[in-house]
This record gives C-alpha cells, sequence and structure tokens, in this order.
C-alpha cells in the first residue's frame, strides 16, 4: 500500500457531527491501491484487564477522484465520545492507521488513536434547514420589470429599447417585481436573491451612498416591506446582498476623507496609504480591485463594525427578510464574519448566510461564519462539460467527487449552486445558442446536491455576453419566451419538490461509465435515483450496474413505469439526452 496516500485528519471534512447523535468519518487512499477499509473504534475510558474495547465497523467506498479513493462511515458513538483508527487491507498486506503512525497490529492503549473528544450539540453544522429545499432565483433589480414608471431615475429608457450598457438604466423596480410573483411561484421558485438594493450611485448599486436607505429608483421602504410580504404568501424567502467589503465613491465617511484627508474623522474607516486620496489606475487607497469607486471598509475599526452590524440587523428587523448573500466575502477578515453571524442569528435563527467565494471555503465554514457559499467549482465543472466541451464525463465525475469530499455533507447539502450569474455570460450564450445543452445542464442542476439557482431569464432563453451583456431586460412578452425551456425547468424543479432525494436526502454517488456518459445515483435505504445525463452530440447507452429482472423502475421525467424482463437494463440516451430512472434501494447496497 502507498502509504504517502493515505490521508486522515481529525477535523473538517474528515471527521464531522452530521447531527446531534452521529460521526461521519472519512479517509482517503490511492486510487485502487486498497481494497478494504474498517474503522476501528470505541470510547476512550472503556477498558477491560488492561486493554481498550474497541469495535470494527466496516468502511464503504464513497468515490473516486481518478487519484485518491474516498471511503466513509456513520457511527453513533453511545457516550458522543470516539478513539478511532483504520484497518486498511490489500491483498494480504494490513495496516493500522492512528494518530501516531502506522502499525501492523491494532494499538491496545486508546491514546495512540484518532480523538473527537465529545459531539457537542451546539458544534454541529446547522445551515438553515429550510434551504435544502429551496430553488432560488436572481433578480437583478433593475433590468427585472418596471412596475413603476413614477420612480424611474433620470434618463430611463423604455424597457428593452437598447442593449444593457454599464450606464444605462431602464427603471425597473420593486413593483415590478411584485407584479410578477405569481410567475415565480408558478415556475416553482422558492426563494429570490436581490443583488444590492441600497442607496448607491450606478446601475448594478455595488457601490453604496447610505447602507441604510432604499435606492430611490426600486422605491421605498414600504415597497420592499410589502415585496417581502408578498413573497412569504407565496412560499417564497427573500435574500439581500450586503456589500461590506468596500463602500461606493460618494459613501458619505469616504467623501470626508477625500475633503479632509487626515483631518477626517472617518479616516480609519478606509485604508489610505497615503494622502491627500487620489484614484486613478492604482489608488493610493485599498479598494475592491483597483476601482477607485469602491474603497475597502476597515472592518476591524470598532466604528464600521458597529455601523456595518447594526445595518445587517436593521433589514432582518424591520423588513423581516430571511438571508444575506456577502459580496467579496473572502476579502472581510474572519472575525468580523463570526460577529456578524452572532448579531443576525440573534434577530433570526434560521437567517441564511451565504458568502460569495470562488475557491475552496472549508475556514468560512466550520459553523462560526457562514451558512453556504456561492458553489462556483459545481458551476466551472458542469459548463466545461456540457457549454465549453474542454472537460469528459469521467473527468466530470472525477472532479465533483473530488470537490463533494472537500466538504462536510451537510456543508454542502446547503452549498449555493449556479450556472450564471450577473457576473457570467448567459448559460445560452455559454452554449453557442444550442438549447439542448442548455437542458441538460439544468437536468443536472436540479437533481444534484445543494440548494439551485437560476438567473433571471435564463428560464425562458434570455442570450447575453459577459456583464454588461447578461444584464439585458427581463422579456416579459410571451410570444418571445422559450416557453418549452420554461416548460422544462418548470418540470424539474415540480420534481424535485416531489422527490425529497433530489432535494438533498440521501447519498450521492458516481458510476464511473468509461465513456462520455454522467450517470450517479442519489439513494437512501428505501430509494435510489439514478441520474443519466449525455454531454456528447452522439447516442449512448448505459447499463445499470444492479440485477433489476422484474424490479419496478419508474422513468420520473415521463412518469412511465415498466419493469425490466432481463438481469442486465441498457439505457439508450440521444445526443445531448438524459433520463431520470427510480426503483427500490434493496438492489444498490
Amino acid at each position: 500500500m502507498e502509504k504517502a496516500a493515505i490521508i486522515h485528519y481529525p477535523s473538517d471534512h474528515y471527521v464531522y457531527p452530521y447531527n446531534e447523535k452521529t460521526l461521519h468519518i472519512r479517509i482517503q487512499t490511492k486510487k485502487d491501491d486498497v481494497a478494504e477499509v474498517t474503522l476501528i473504534h470505541g470510547d476512550q475510558y472503556l477498558w477491560s484487564d488492561g486493554k481498550w474495547l474497541f469495535e470494527e465497523t466496516d468502511m464503504l467506498k464513497s468515490g473516486t477522484d481518478g487519484i485518491h479513493d474516498f471511503w466513509h462511515v456513520f457511527i453513533e458513538p453511545p457516550y458522543r465520545r470516539s478513539r478511532y483508527g483504520f484497518k486498511l487491507k490489500s491483498g494480504e498486506e494490513e495496516l493500522i492507521l492512528t494518530e501516531k503512525g502506522f502499525y501492523t497490529l491494532p494499538p491496545t492503549d486508546s491514546g495512540y488513536y484518532f480523538n473527537f473528544p465529545y459531539l457537542h450539540a451546539e458544534e454541529v453544522f446547522d445551515a438553515p434547514s429550510w434551504v435544502k429545499e429551496t430553488v432560488w432565483y436572481q433578480i437583478f433589480p433593475e433590468r427585472f420589470a418596471n412596475g413603476n414608471p413614477d420612480n424611474d431615475p433620470e434618463g430611463a429608457l423604455p424597457w428593452g429599447s437598447a442593449p444593457p450598457s454599464p450606464t444605462n438604466f431602464f427603471g425597473g423596480d420593486f413593483e415590478g417585481v411584485i407584479e410578477h410573483l405569481d410567475y415565480l411561484q408558478d415556475l416553482g421558485i422558492t426563494g429570490i436573491y436581490f443583488t444590492p438594493v441600497f442607496k448607491a450611485f450606478s446601475n448594478h448599486k455595488y457601490d453604496t451612498i447610505d447602507y441604510l436607505e432604499i435606492d430611490p429608483q426600486f422605491g421605498t421602504k414600504e415597497t420592499l416591506k410589502r415585496l417581502v410580504e408578498e413573497s412569504h404568501k407565496r412560499n417564497i424567502r427573500v435574500m439581500l446582498d450586503a456589500v461590506f467589503n468596500h463602500s461606493g465613491y460618494y459613501f458619505p465617511p469616504f467623501q470626508d476623507v477625500l475633503e479632509n484627508g487626515e483631518k477626517s474623522k472617518y479616516k480609519d474607516w478606509f485604508h489610505p496609504h497615503s494622502f491627500p486620496l487620489k484614484g486613478g489606475k492604482y489608488p493610493n487607497y485599498e479598494t475592491f480591485a483597483f476601482v477607485a469607486q469602491m474603497p475597502k471598509l476597515n472592518t476591524k475599526n470598532p466604528e464600521v463594525k458597529e455601523y456595518l452590524l447594526k445595518v445587517a440587523k436593521y433589514w432582518i428587523e424591520e423588513f423581516n427578510i430571511d438571508g444575506w448573500r456577502l459580496d467579496v466575502a473572502n476579502e472581510v477578515d474572519h472575525q468580523f464574519w463570526r460577529e456578524f453571524r452572532q448579531a443576525v442569528k440573534s434577530v433570526k435563527s434560521d437567517l441564511y448566510i451565504l458568502g460569495e467565494i470562488w475557491h475552496n471555503s472549508m475556514p468560512w465554514l466550520r459553523g462560526d461564519q457562514f451558512d453556504a457559499v456561492m458553489n462556483y467549482p459545481f458551476t466551472t465543472n458542469l459548463l466545461n462539460l456540457i457549454a465549453k466541451k474542454t472537460i469528459t464525463g469521467t473527468e466530470f465525475a472525477n472532479n465533483m467527487t473530488a470537490e463533494i469530499h472537500r466538504y462536510p455533507a451537510n456543508v454542502y447539502e446547503a452549498a449555493f449552486n449556479l450556472v450564471g450569474s450577473h457576473d457570467t455570460p448567459r448559460i445560452l450564450t455559454e452554449c453557442e445558442g444550442n438549447k439542448d445543452r442548455v437542458k441538460l445542464i439544468y437536468t443536472i442542476l436540479f437533481t444534484f446536491m445543494g440548494s439551485p439557482c437560476l438567473y433571471y431569464g435564463d428560464e425562458i432563453g434570455l442570450s447575453g455576453e459577459m456583464d454588461p451583456g447578461c444584464r439585458k431586460c427581463m422579456e416579459w412578452d410571451e410570444n418571445k419566451q422559450d416557453r418549452e425551456l420554461f416548460s422544462h425547468i418548470q418540470q424539474l424543479i415540480k420534481l424535485r419538490r416531489e422527490e425529497k432525494l433530489l432535494a438533498n436526502e440521501g447519498q450521492l454517488e458516481f458510476f464511473h461509465t468509461g465513456s462520455d456518459l454522467v450517470a450517479y445515483q442519489k439513494y437512501n435505504n428505501s430509494k435510489t435515483i439514478i441520474v443519466l445525463a449525455n454531454p456528447s452530440a452522439e447516442s449512448t447507452e448505459f447499463t445499470l450496474p444492479y440485477s433489476m429482472k422484474g424490479v419496478k423502475i419508474t422513468n420520473l421525467l415521463s412518469n412511465e413505469e415498466f419493469a425490466a424482463e432481463a438481469d442486465s437494463l441498457k439505457v439508450k440516451l440521444d445526443g445531448y439526452g438524459f433520463d431520470i430512472l427510480s426503483f427500490p434501494s434493496a438492489l444498490n447496497k
């Protein structure tokens, strides 16, 4: 066995409490190098005749990334404590891995083993339970619908009369959203994520002027209250965007520093390098990227912290919002986010905290900061598979297996999965206008682990290049909408709502098909659902890896039921085709 490839650490995604009674334990080994892994475990205080008492539980292989195999086991320590190690077998070779190294026989002293000292209920990762079943819809308010022309900004253009630009306005507002809540409900949406709605200079509103005021082009605070209330009547939650990494250029404290320099009482609210402040290509003060209009806030400063935490609580207390999405979250210090979590959860315990982080995010997902992050690795792999065709089905399965195993399962269940946003080209454009590829992408999105999100207009076939092209006005003329694509997404959302396995119950594992086909199963003790997706233009087939003779199978997309006549069942898929099949779980383990 390759010892260097056998990896386990007693923390994070390798061992964690899944709920108040259950520990999940994982280990990784070199691909195809280890035949069996058994967990050795017991309470460290249980001894007999000078020897530690332990039991053994077989671990299951939960996937491979093409380099490593991953193994997992779930145990319920009777006293909430566990010392544990691993017995690994390969042919005639057997090794014992403990915290103190490798042995040929299990040490009889519990002190040699990995230690999970105590399962504290309050330390179980606790994202809001409602998120697992939520289907999100991202709205860029300026471009969704204009319900009240009276609050249009000066120079607003007629709806959809010109291509979107970084500076033009079309008058989208809260009234427009309220008018179309029934449309969202009909689609199956249960959560709205708004990009920023606070007073700002730009059309995108990521350059805040006043964090405690609604931008007048969107309406009033009363309009927002009505929007939240009307959404809640339809079982739709509301999440706002918090831009706490930086303010806007016209934020009054920053204007004070511009005017008064080193004498400004707000100079420590920001990160000036010298005075007077100067913009240009590389400003002499810290900013988002090098954008002079977005000066970075000093979240270590007590006054800044007090102000922003007041803002965070205010919109929950006064407007009953259900979530905060945190812009550029990885560039704000961890301590601020710890205090942010305590502040907002003290007001609303099941508020969803979503961080914008594009890379590995485990440091923010240990239960003391965020409930989830935006799952851009999922986005990247799915688009590389189907839109850009730069990876194979096997590579997709390997990459996503590795990604899933970078996090505890209860963390990944709350991840915010998206395939397009105001920061990316439209999904139809990414797919070169090929609707079949778009439908395939959504089939995977709505059957995968996590909490899926649609970007407004993608469901009716809006196209557009990178910002500003991806921010065009929503098309409300049904004759100009792709209603077939709408119906496909609507069906997938309905299926996800009815089949709890598709809304984060059970386990997910990929099959390695040996072809470009993507195949994965989601299963629990009673039911298995298999999702098949063909990312190729050529037809293909997949043989289910179980003895299927006489088994009743339901095609969840067509609602047809049939029984296999032979032991093996081959499923044929057209180019860019897909199927979702359900059958009893007794077969798969």
